[in-house]
C-alpha cells in the first residue's frame, strides 16, 4: 500500500488542504481532504477513486481535471490545490517522487 499526504497553503487567500492519497495497488488511488476553504471541501466531495494510468494518459481531460473544472470557477480556477492533488495521485501510485513543491510571486515595477 502507498499512502502520500500533502500540506497545500494556496497563497494570499489564506486557505490550507491537506491532501491523502491512498493506493493499494499503485494504479487506483483514492483521496481524503482536509481543508479550511468552502470551495475546496466541495470539490472533496466529488472526487472519485482514480486510476492513476488512465488520469495520466488523459491529461486535463481525466477524471480529476473533470472535477476540478466543474467545481472551481472564478478566481478559484487559478488556485494550485488540483495541482497538488494531482500530483498526490502521482506518487501514491509510484510514477513520480514526493518532493517540496514551491511557487512564489514577486510583482515587479
Amino acid at each position: 500500500m502507498s499512502n502520500v499526504i500533502g500540506r497545500i497553503s494556496a497563497g494570499v487567500c489564506g486557505f490550507v488542504t491537506e491532501v491523502q492519497a491512498t493506493s493499494e495497488d499503485q494504479q487506483h488511488v483514492s483521496f481524503q481532504v482536509t481543508t479550511t476553504c468552502e470551495n475546496i471541501k466541495s470539490l472533496a466531495e466529488t472526487l472519485p477513486e482514480v486510476d492513476a494510468y488512465a488520469e495520466l494518459g488523459a491529461g486535463f481531460d481525466g477524471e480529476l481535471h473533470q472535477a476540478f473544472r466543474a467545481s472551481l470557477r472564478g478566481c478559484c480556477s487559478g488556485c494550485v490545490v488540483p495541482a497538488g492533488i494531482f500530483k498526490a495521485m502521482q506518487i501514491a501510485a509510484g510514477v513520480a517522487l514526493p518532493g517540496a513543491i514551491s511557487i512564489e510571486f514577486v510583482k515587479s515595477a
